[in-house]
């Protein structure tokens, strides 16, 4: 009997042994130990991988040498390069389209839109300078001193009845602008000058492009 309730108490311990070792067992499975220190942040991670920060430039020199290598680096890169294209288009457009902050300083202002409407709403003899310039090139080369002399004449004319056309036509501006705007500092000479250099180029190659049809009114 003794024997049999041995065996009876040594099985119960057994079995209540049992399921806390295997409990130990699959606690042990699971338990992941810590690392001892905080996960590094991306940031971090990033900055061990590129190395130490170099110091700051102690001279204007390394400084200016610093800047130009960061800038060789950038420009090797693809995608700056596209964002500089689309950045240099957007400008060109918004120029074209007649926008202040996009203008040259020369061409910024409502005094100096003014007088691009009044140019661009005019046919000018002016407009013929560049064709007559080359046409004087082309004459010049051809070896007929007939022509020569013939296309020499023709500039000649031109070239009086254009100097004639700009000087009326930058008092005529000058005039309305002022009446325009009365509060203005208005210069003559400066308008005269601006309109000249406006009506002398090719309409189609005006910058920026013309918001007026020839013969709108003003």
């Amino acid at each position: 009997m003794r024997f049999l309730r041995r065996s009876t108490t040594d099985s119960a311990t057994t079995d209540t042994e049992t399921p806390d070792s295997e409990a130990v067992e699959v606690q042990a499975k699971a338990y992941t130990p810590g690392k001892g220190k905080a996960t590094p942040k991306r940031r971090e991670a990033e900055a061990k991988r590129r190395g130490p920060v170099a110091p700051p430039p102690t001279t204007m020199r390394e400084a200016m040498k610093r800047n130009k290598e960061l800038r060789k680096s950038a420009k090797s890169d693809p995608e700056y390069k596209a964002k500089q294209r689309n950045a240099a288009k957007e400008r060109r457009e918004r120029m074209m389209a007649g926008e202040d902050k996009y203008l040259l300083p020369r061409d910024r202002g409502p005094v100096k839109a003014y007088i691009r409407d009044l140019v661009d709403s005019r046919r000018n003899l002016l407009g013929l300078f560049m064709p007559l310039a080359i046409l004087v090139f082309v004459a010049l080369i051809l070896p007929y001193p007939e022509v020569q002399r013939y296309a020499t004449l023709l500039c000649t004319v031109m070239l009086l009845g254009m100097i004639v056309e700009g000087v009326l036509s930058g008092r005529r501006i000058a005039k309305m602008v002022r009446l325009k705007f009365p509060n203005e500092a208005i210069k003559g000479t400066s308008v005269g000058w601006y309109s000249f250099i406006r009506a002398s180029q090719i309409r189609k190659l005006r910058v920026p492009k013309p918001r007026v049809s020839p013969g709108d009114k003003i």
